[in-house]
């Protein structure tokens, strides 16, 4: 594996200051954990990341999460954070979080519709809400009774759809959007668009970092990149439509870790 790893990054490694370097946190940086709330990224996978901001032209984390919790995770306030699938950006060394206009427009319907629909129900299964502005999730995970917890979250996700809201499902979670095109992929190309790079890779482990993957390869075919690298990271819950379409696999956040020291060095 370290061959390969080796022989993926070298492209990078050429010339790393016209190079970029994505990253999703959640089972990438940080290990998945029950709830939200206590995942941090370990000081071991901090110490290379650092070298790797000091070294590429572009580091940057990108994630479902609100951007400024997603710093809060990651500990390093000198790389970017695109956050809420591509509806935030907060730069490396600004406390601003930058808000696309059309998704923050829809900020109240989405605030009330979650307030019309968490209901008591779903408390006692132990669904937990997590208010992200203009992102509303739904998680399950580690509630009493997952499959019940699921099914009650599934009849959430038929009213978003009847109100004309847009669902997302990840990992046992679900989130409900504005009717707007909101990926990670439109992140990834935002800051690609406006940084000197020329080859980049993004390293994530859920069906959200598909659109990022795409939006590399988009990029490639456009002439704005001349080399994409598509990194997934695997573990028990790895969906099949990710290990398809990387061009490397590595294990858990260790395997990223790994990666990382690797582009250190």
């Amino acid at each position: 594996m370290e061959a390969t790893i080796t022989e993926a990054i070298a492209p990078l490694r050429a010339d790393p200051r016209r190079a970029g370097v994505l990253l999703d946190i959640d089972g990438v940086l940080a290990p998945i954990v029950r709830h939200a709330d206590d995942a941090h990224v370990p000081e071991p996978t901090r110490v290379p990341l650092v070298a790797v901001a000091k070294r590429y032209g572009l580091v940057a984390c990108v994630s479902g999460r609100q951007a400024t919790t997603a710093r809060r995770i990651v500990s390093l306030g000198s790389i970017t954070y695109v956050g809420n699938h591509g509806a935030e950006m907060l730069r490396g060394g600004s406390s601003k979080v930058e808000l696309d206009p059309e998704v923050a427009k829809w900020a109240p319907r989405i605030r009330e519709f979650a307030e019309e629909s968490f209901s008591d129900d779903l408390q006692r299964l132990r669904v937990r809400a997590e208010d992200k502005d203009v992102i509303r999730a739904l998680h399950w995970r580690g509630a009493p009774d997952e499959e019940a917890a699921e099914a009650a979250v599934r009849g959430i996700a038929a009213r978003a759809e009847e109100a004309g809201l847009v669902t997302h499902w990840g990992r046992k979670v679900l989130e409900i959007r504005p009717p707007v095109e909101l990926n990670k992929g439109r992140g990834v190309r935002r800051l690609i668009e406006e940084t000197p790079i020329a080859v980049a890779a993004y390293v994530g482990d859920d069906t959200t970092d598909l659109d990022a993957f795409a939006a590399l390869r988009a990029l490639v075919e456009e002439k704005q990149l001349e080399h994409a690298l598509c990194i997934g990271v695997r573990s028990d819950e790895t969906p099949p439509e990710l290990e398809a379409q990387a061009d490397l696999l590595v294990d858990g956040p260790l395997g990223v870790r790994t990666l990382l020291a690797a582009l250190a060095a």
